[in-house]
């Protein structure tokens, strides 16, 4: 019995400190528990939904928004891809030409960089495709004659542009849980819908959906650091007003004990009633220009100061956070405003970031967009490959600053009297990109000569 009293004794004890750390964990972490009495999002003004209305007026209003998507879409599209036949080095074949071609007149990686781009600001993004098969956009695509010219235009669409009209349904489905339309209206985002008109039902076969999975339930990149852009607005806001109103502060007036109305009245030339309108006017006069007088009579003008923190150590923590949501270092994001360039651990950490937005997010689409088209007719049935520069690759300068110092590594060893070669030629070649040297190009003109047979006619 007394062991089994222990052992209750116990068991509740430790009860009661679980409860005991519970609240403790409550009141220092208030609105992440249960037993919490705080919103955060209210507490804070912040949405408790992102919607897309809400990121789409981020992006356009706030500069760290727009920073953040253009960047990162410039740089994952600093240059564009080549779509080609093999893997390996040849020269560009009559079809790839071709493709390279028709996709320069119809703008078609201007126009998927357009699309990825807004699907950064979105959860996704959508690639209308337009193609010369003389059906409604509604209806499914079979074949397109004309080959490359069947593919007529490509209408990048916002998601507040592109929505799903209708799902699949059927357990039974190949396509279940997928939307079996979708409703396209050109003026359902931006405030000038001026000569955006176009709407029309739309069928998938149609729709290549841009987000980080190919489907319509992605996740906007602003997302995650919205509280913080947010929080920056109201820094920015908060002081800029601060600021205003120390410089442009009305005055608050305090009548002495002593004044007569009907004196100060008779001052300004008005009835007693009017009082307060003709100090209105007289204080809206002096508030237009510094060099104003404000003259009084009986009253006392007193001006309300707003005393202001240093706002830096506010703003640097919530930059921070965002910068950290969009994985860019901050001196990538906000750029030489404080006078320091961003490190090469920077650069290559950025570089790496968006290689790898390329490889799970860009490049997926990309074949399908391609796959597309072979199953439209529009592009042959091959075993197709992307041709892009990677972004990791050092750039030419750092190129030739390694080969110089591989050249360097081979003067200082053969001082040495060894007569070792670090590095060859060849090798020092491939560093900066370049093909190694023919025998014919290694050889000096004069060296060249010296091979030469003598002439048997010679003597």
């Amino acid at each position: 019995m007394t062991d089994q009293k222990d052992r209750s004794a116990i068991v509740n004890a430790l009860a009661l400190l679980a409860n005991a750390a519970s609240r403790r964990m409550s009141t220092m972490f208030p609105g992440y528990f249960k037993e919490a009495k705080h919103n955060h999002y209210r507490d804070f003004g912040w949405p408790n939904e992102v919607t897309f209305d809400l990121l789409y007026a981020m992006y356009c209003r706030n500069g760290l928004a727009r920073a953040a998507v253009k960047k990162t879409a410039r740089k994952v599209w600093q240059d564009h891809p080549f779509l080609v036949e093999r893997e390996e080095a040849h020269k560009e074949t009559t079809l790839e030409g071709e493709i390279r071609q028709r996709f320069a007149d119809l703008r078609v990686w201007q126009r998927l960089a357009e699309a990825d781009r807004r699907s950064m600001v979105g959860g996704y993004a959508g690639v209308i495709l337009r193609v010369a098969d003389d059906k409604r956009f509604a209806e499914p695509v079979a074949r397109v004659g004309g080959g490359l010219d069947g593919l007529v235009e490509i209408i990048p669409a916002w998601e507040g542009q592109l929505k799903v009209s209708t799902w699949d349904t059927d357990e039974t489905s190949d396509t279940y849980g997928q939307p079996t339309m979708f409703s396209f209206n050109e003026a359902e985002v931006g405030n000038d819908a001026q000569g955006r008109n176009r709407a029309f039902e739309v069928h998938p076969d149609r729709v290549i959906v841009w987000s980080e999975d190919g489907t319509v339930h992605g996740r906007s990149m602003l997302e995650p650091g919205f509280n913080d852009l947010l929080t920056l607005e109201k820094i920015t806001g908060a002081g800029g007003e601060g600021f205003w109103k120390n410089a442009k502060s009305a005055p608050v007036f305090s009548i002495e004990k002593d004044a007569q109305l009907a004196q100060m009245a008779q001052a300004m030339g008005v009835d007693v009633s009017e009082i307060a309108d003709a100090l209105n006017t007289q204080t809206e006069n002096w508030q237009k220009g510094f060099d104003q007088s404000l003259m009084l009579q009986g009253m006392k003008a007193d001006t309300l100061a707003i005393t202001l923190p240093i706002p830096e150590h506010f703003r640097a923590g919530a930059l921070e956070n965002f910068a950290a949501s969009i994985e860019m270092p901050k001196k990538i994001l906000t750029g030489m405003q404080t006078g320091e360039r961003a490190s090469t651990e920077d650069a290559d950490e950025w570089s790496q970031t968006c290689m790898g937005i390329r490889s799970d997010r860009v490049i997926p689409a990309i074949m399908e967009f391609v796959n597309r088209l072979e199953r439209f007719g529009i592009l042959p049935e091959r075993d197709w490959f992307l041709q892009w520069a990677d972004l990791t690759e050092a750039s030419i300068g750092e190129k030739i600053d390694r080969a110089d110092k591989m050249a360097s590594i081979n003067e200082r060893a053969s001082r040495t009297g060894s007569g070792e070669i670090v590095f060859t030629s060849d090798e020092i070649r491939e560093t900066v990109g370049k093909e190694p040297l023919s025998d014919a190009d290694a050889l000096p003109d004069d060296d060249e000569a010296d091979l030469d047979p003598p002439d048997d006619g010679e003597e």
